[in-house]
């Protein structure tokens, strides 16, 4: 009869160990694949920061290299070209005159006076 308590008790013993096991390894499962959930949307949604920040580069890179190259073409019409600067006033003064004639032509006035 002793030895009969004592399996009992012993296997009571288990049987409540094994339940608080499995309680615990069933929660810890629970929480872990919610974590892997949350993991797996937070991923999805820093993959589309980050394809929607590379197209805003790609874009911005090409409106740079667009404004570069026409930096680029503007800059040589602004140097000076070594010129001096009565050389700069005289070209200014013969662009103004020329203007003026083409004025002149294009308003209809005679310019054979």
């Amino acid at each position: 009869a002793r030895l009969e308590t004592e399996t009992s008790s012993t296997e009571d013993t288990a049987a409540r160990a094994y339940e608080k096991f499995m309680d615990e390894s069933t929660e810890e499962l629970e929480v872990k694949e919610t974590t892997r959930k949350h993991n797996e949307e937070r991923k999805q949604q820093t993959e589309e920061r980050l394809r929607s920040a590379t197209k805003e580069l790609e874009l911005t890179q090409e409106e740079l290299d667009a404004a570069l190259s026409y930096y680029d073409k503007l800059k040589v019409d602004c140097l000076d070209n070594n010129l001096s600067y009565e050389d700069r006033v005289r070209m200014r003064e013969e662009e103004v005159q020329s203007l003026k004639e083409a004025l002149r032509i294009l308003n209809g006035e005679d310019t054979l006076v």
